[in-house]
């Protein structure tokens, strides 16, 4: 036994062993199906029932002989063409396999073991249209454990505690290519586990990080040698003046001693220098190389993920009665470990919502002019940095205008707004949470959780998931991942004067804006970007720093989001873009607001790795409150000193009309959309007046009022009321609350707002 797997049980080898070769029998049955007459693939089913067999007998597992010993007979039966193998009898020898999976893990079922026994021998004796399939009542462990194992359950994975390595002996290897030893060899597999591999690539990007110290040690030393050649010049010309003034010789003889031991420390000092330059490149290249191999090691190909697929469609569409083709390309394709664990999930579930929803019966098919074997197509590559992966089918689509009645249904949006939703909004609307176009529910769908997981798996790990679809043509899902989560391209930027990182994948653009570009809107300035409209937010406001304040005329800005959804981040100074290894920031801290985790730079100064989806909601917060900061084009000299307003309604055009009518009078603005908002706002802002309407959400006007006045430190307030409501009563209420001043919204004709505004708290200035 090798030294790694030193640590493993004799039954958990064995374990292993199954696993390994169960995978290349499914793999083979399922290829027989579409050609019984496929000799490679007899041949690997015989092999790999062979070893199983053998492995069970070394281990005292009588079952697995039994049963192991039982398929090969049938296989050999088969190979010698005394035997056809048909659908039927796949099923058979499918579950003859899952039985097998489920004695290696000590869950197998005696009376299922004997009824598997006797079906498998009885395959040969009777015609093929004689012989039975196995009851469906009877439950299989081993296939409950294979189902789990490829939705994500939490059970599987406790049944399952020990993983199959990467590279474990015939894991990777072809149906009909059985595994080979190789003592000794180049490829022999090393099990490591992924805190170990996670430790290593932290250690070599500490390692990256070290081997760049050596330069700004070489600069100072550059720095050493500039100051040591202005010393030996300063004792030359003190020699030069010695012997021009008649000095002593014993001035003249310690002066050329001193200029001896100078010229011998700067040519030793430009050797030692010479050979820090050289360790320098060969430590950098070093490190380089030693990262880049950690890096590799963390990579396994993409037919990892995909073993138990082939089984799951074909076993998914026999039950749903329709004739299903999987095809699956870029199977050498190589993905982080960690992204290839967690992405198996969200995959089954596309597969199975394909096959469900997207994929339609034989009858249907033909009806349409279609093939009767639909074909389902999982497709990974890696296109611009990034992981793509594909899964699309030629089904019957999604039908939009449904889709959007679905929505109104819901009471998602009103019918107005879903009638202005494009294709790819309303596609959108599949990924929230609860939502399904399934009426009633199965159990396969209908519950409206799978492509919600989908959605929130792709998240979490920094990646976009969207969903493309035409009526009778198909329908396909396109995954945008990372390669790998360990290492991240990002942009550097400065906010406030330290340095952060934002992910390159979430970056739509950067540019330098010029602020004549700039226009307004509701209070909030944007720049127009083709044919969509950006809104503009500063980085430091959102993340609550100072800003260095040297934008002028040219602001640097990084467009985050996608799509319909993108904001314009105002950053200090943009630096460049570097690969970075993720740190993740210690637990204790909890979630950080905008920051998903750290990197440490070349130099060794410390980064934080921006949330670009938390950003989004931060600065979505922002918005709704209306404390967005300006750009102002004014000179620098110019008295920045005004008077604060808080202008508080849920109407658009009301909160426009009073901060202009405010604002071209020298006052500043600040709008909420409701009380809610407003109470939020005046609680973190000091304003001179507050002015609000009463019919809100949330919070209403009479609410909001009392509230401030009933804040010992925001009493002395003004509060004016604005609003349609012109009865007594109401006057009469908003006054008892505490208003100072109470005004109908009809007055917004004459200059009654403004004089109001100068009766509570004077001019602008």
């Amino acid at each position: 036994m090798s030294e790694e797997l030193g640590d493993f049980s004799m039954l958990e080898l064995f374990r292993l062993e199954v696993d390994s070769q169960t995978g290349i029998m499914t793999d083979s049955l399922l290829a027989l199906e579409q050609n019984a007459q496929d000799g490679g693939k007899l041949e690997a089913l015989m092999r790999a029932a062979h070893s199983i067999k053998g492995a069970a007998r070394m281990v005292d597992v009588e079952a697995g002989v039994k049963l192991a010993h039982t398929l090969e007979d049938c296989f050999v039966m088969a190979q010698k063409g005394e035997l056809i193998l048909q659908a039927a009898h796949i099923d058979m020898l499918l579950k003859g396999v899952d039985e097998l999976v489920a004695i290696s893990r000590q869950s197998g079922d005696e009376r299922l073991l004997e009824q598997l026994c006797e079906q498998i021998l009885a395959i040969g004796q009777d015609p093929p249209d004689a012989q039975a399939t196995i009851d469906e009542s009877v439950q299989n462990p081993a296939q409950e454990i294979v189902q789990a194992e490829a939705l994500g359950r939490p059970e599987a994975a406790n049944e399952a505690d020990t993983p199959q390595p990467a590279g474990a002996v015939g894991g990777n290897a072809t149906a009909g290519s059985p595994p080979t030893a190789n003592p000794g060899g180049a490829d022999d597999a090393v099990r490591v586990s992924s805190e170990s591999l996670n430790r290593l690539v932290g250690l070599a990007g500490e390692v990256q990080v070290g081997s760049r110290w050596l330069r700004p040690y070489s600069n100072a030393l550059v720095q050493i040698k500039h100051r040591q050649a202005e010393l030996v010049s300063l004792l030359d010309r003190l020699n030069d003046n010695l012997y021009a003034c008649g000095g002593d010789e014993y001035s003249k003889t310690l002066t050329a001693e001193i200029q001896t031991k100078a010229n011998r420390c700067r040519h030793l000092l430009s050797d030692r220098m010479i050979e820090l330059d050289d360790f320098d490149r060969r430590m950098h290249n070093l490190s380089n190389r030693l990262h880049s191999e950690v890096i590799a090691s963390r990579m396994r190909p993409f037919a990892d993920v995909t073993r138990g697929f082939p089984r799951m469609v074909r076993d998914l569409s026999r039950q749903l009665g329709k004739q299903v083709e999987l095809k699956i390309e870029g199977l050498n394709t190589q993905v982080d470990r960690d992204i290839l664990e967690r992405i198996e999930a969200p995959l089954n579930h596309l597969l199975r919502n394909a096959l469900d929803h997207g994929v339609e019966t034989p009858a249907q098919r033909r009806q349409a002019g279609k093939n009767e074997t639909a074909v389902l197509t999982l497709t990974a590559l890696h296109n611009s940095g990034m992981l793509s992966v594909h899964v699309e089918d030629d089904g019957r689509g999604i039908d939009l205008d449904r889709l959007r009645q679905r929505i109104v249904g819901k009471g998602l949006v009103n019918q107005t707004m879903a009638a202005e939703l494009s294709d790819s909004e309303l596609l959108e609307f599949l990924f929230l949470p609860g939502f399904s176009t399934r009426e009633e529910v199965t159990e396969i769908s209908g519950r409206g959780v799978g492509l919600d997981v989908v959605h929130s798996t792709v998240q979490e790990m920094r990646g976009v998931v969207r969903a493309e679809s035409m009526l009778n043509e198909g329908t396909r899902f396109l995954l945008q991942l990372p390669l790998t989560l360990s290492i991240i391209r990002a942009l550097l930027v400065d906010i406030g004067g330290e340095l952060y990182a934002i992910p390159l994948a979430r970056i739509d653009r950067t540019l330098k804006l010029d602020t004549s570009r700039l226009d307004s809107l509701e209070g909030r300035q944007y720049f127009t970007l083709g044919s969509q409209h950006i809104g503009l937010v500063f980085a430091n406001q959102v993340l609550g720093c100072e800003s260095s304040g040297e934008h002028h005329d040219r602001l640097p800005v990084v467009v985050l989001g996608e799509r319909l959804q993108r904001s314009g981040l105002v950053v200090d100074r943009l630096i460049g873009e570097r690969s970075l290894v993720v740190h993740t920031l210690d637990a204790r801290l909890g979630k950080i607001q905008d920051i998903s985790a750290a990197s440490v730079l070349e130099n060794g100064d410390p980064c934080l790795i921006i949330d670009v989806d938390d950003m989004l909601r931060s600065i979505d917060i922002l918005i709704a409150g209306g404390r967005l900061n300006r750009v102002e084009n004014k000179p620098a000299d110019q008295d920045t000193r005004g008077k604060r307003i808080l202008v508080v309604d849920d109407s658009i055009t009301v909160r426009e009309v009073e901060r202009n009518m405010l604002a071209t009078r020298g006052y500043k603005v600040d709008v909420a959309v409701d009380g809610m908002d407003g109470w939020n706002a005046i609680r973190t802002q000091a304003y001179d007046l507050v002015i609000s309407d009463i019919d809100m959400p949330r919070m209403n006007g009479f609410e909001f009022v009392k509230l401030i006045k009933q804040d010992q430190r925001l009493k002395q307030t003004p509060v004016m009321i604005v609003s349609y409501k012109d009865r007594e009563e109401d006057r009469q209420r908003g006054l008892d609350v505490g208003a100072d001043y109470y005004l109908t919204k009809g007055s917004f004709q004459d200059e009654t707002l403004i004089d109001a505004v100068i009766d509570l708290i004077g001019t602008a200035r």
